[in-house]
């Protein structure tokens, strides 16, 4: 089983109790073909709707009004995936491979519309052909706004784009020179968006003319570009190791990336052969693999909201939740996204994470505020309790015929990727007397603050 809960951690978020009691019997291969079956359902985030037109005509008390409405419909995209993440309705590994693409194509949506357009964009290529994806994020209003192509002209060319698209996009920094970012801002003239997102091509603010890109020359266009870009081989290095990094080990062996990325660059960039290439070898349930990654606070929060069941009376608590632990999705720091890895946990956030659990079976008074936000205003405003509901019935479910001195084993077997080292008699001392129901939601309540809890 330790093999299968690896898999479903990096190809998902973890399993609910339900989930990990019916697939017990599974084989791997069998793990590996559900998940990409149910992975094939493409449902969109429902959109806001779109922002105001004639925004810069509008006066600063409107423009003020129009953003801080924009703010709570952003509020809701974000929300809304969370809960979307968290839930066995949709395709875990379709949803895991969109939050990899956000960290690739980090972008800040300002407006709502354009967030959920944004996340169905990537939703949609997630698993697909990875030039499809390049091109429809090229051609994302969310994206256009966020690197200021709306503002590349012929006559005085935005690199924006152009630069990002090169150095974490497809490339990487290395492979390309100066000239070649500006011939390929040039190619992407007169890409813009409206404010509802729709891609507009504005001819004449497109340069035509020869443009000469990584040793080749002609009347390049952004497609072009693109196209130039994916054959180079080493942008398929670049991708796999990205990918690798991600899904099996930050520390990265570059033989197993080459062979990868061989795959992946003869395959036209196909991006699920590649993900079946490495959940279906050998190599990826080796030991050093299993439970080496510290999970990003996205991940901590959706395993245990599918561990317990959450559902939050005020969803703006995942929004603060997010915000005090690092990750804020639709938000990331930069454009190269969120860095990952140890850069997770500090001292601002390792307590909240051990004890996040601990908040939601007692509903208690928590001060959410970060350690970068403000003491006044908006921002700076704490939630100082965190409403929500818990069903932990799915959990005792699984202890039904085990006896009471033998549940932190059981609770482990499923909590943990790699069971920590647990002390019964020293357990027994901060868990609760009474009934078995009240004894097991103890345990379960200090197995989840134990620092084994925060890998995967």
């Amino acid at each position: 089983m330790e093999k299968l809960h690896h898999l479903y951690w990096r190809a998902g978020f973890g399993l609910t109790p339900r989930e990990w009691q019916d697939r017990q019997a599974f084989t791997l291969q069998q793990a590996v073909d559900q998940l990409f079956r149910d992975a094939g359902a493409v449902e969109d985030a429902p959109a806001p709707p779109a922002a105001a037109g004639r925004f810069r005509q509008m006066s600063t008390a409107e423009k003020e009004a129009v953003l801080k409405q924009e703010r709570e419909r952003m509020g809701g995209v974000n929300t809304e995936w969370i809960y979307r993440m968290a839930s066995s309705r949709y395709g875990a590994l379709r949803e895991r491979m969109a939050l990899f693409w956000h960290g690739h194509f980090a972008c800040q949506p300002i407006f709502g519309s354009l967030g959920a357009q944004y996340i169905n964009t990537i939703r949609r290529h997630a698993l697909g052909n990875f030039r499809e994806l390049a091109l429809a994020i090229a051609q994302d209003g969310a994206m256009i706004r966020f690197l200021n192509n709306q503002q590349n002209r012929k006559e005085k060319p935005n690199e924006n784009f152009a630069r990002e698209l090169l150095e974490l996009f497809t490339i990487g920094r290395g492979n390309y020179t100066e000239q070649d970012v500006k011939e390929a801002a040039r190619a992407f003239t007169g890409w813009s968006s409206d404010l509802a997102g729709a891609f507009t091509f504005r001819t004449r603010f497109h340069d035509y003319g020869s443009k000469t890109f990584l040793g080749k020359t002609g009347d390049f266009d952004g497609t072009d570009i693109i196209d130039i870009i994916l054959e180079q081989r080493e942008t398929a290095r670049f991708i796999t190791r990205k990918i690798y990094r991600y899904f099996v080990n930050e520390k990265v062996d570059e033989t197993r990336v080459e062979s990868l990325s061989r795959q992946f660059y003869e395959s036209g960039y196909e991006v699920a052969p590649l993900l079946r290439s490495i959940f279906e070898s050998d190599w990826f349930y080796a030991p050093q693999h299993i439970g080496s990654r510290i999970k990003s606070p996205v991940e901590l929060i959706v395993g245990v909201m599918r561990a317990l069941d959450v559902r939050f009376t005020d969803d703006k608590a995942l929004l603060f939740i997010q915000r005090a632990l690092g990750q804020v999705l639709f938000n990331p720091p930069n454009v190269a996204g969120w860095p990952g890895g140890k850069s997770w946990i500090d001292n601002a956030t390792l307590m909240l994470r051990l004890n996040l659990a601990t908040y939601l079976f007692h509903l208690s008074e928590v001060d959410f505020r970060t350690k970068d936000e403000p003491e006044a205003g908006e921002r700076g405003q704490a939630l100082r309790r965190l409403d929500a509901t818990i069903d932990t019935r799915p959990l005792m479910d699984l202890l039904e015929g085990i006896r009471r001195p033998h549940y932190h084993e059981r609770l482990s077997d499923f909590l943990f990727l790699k069971k920590p080292a647990i002390d019964p008699a020293l357990l027994q001392q901060y868990t609760a007397a009474g009934s078995d129901w009240d004894y097991a939601n103890s345990v379960v309540m200090r197995l989840m603050s134990l620092p084994e809890y925060q890998l995967c």
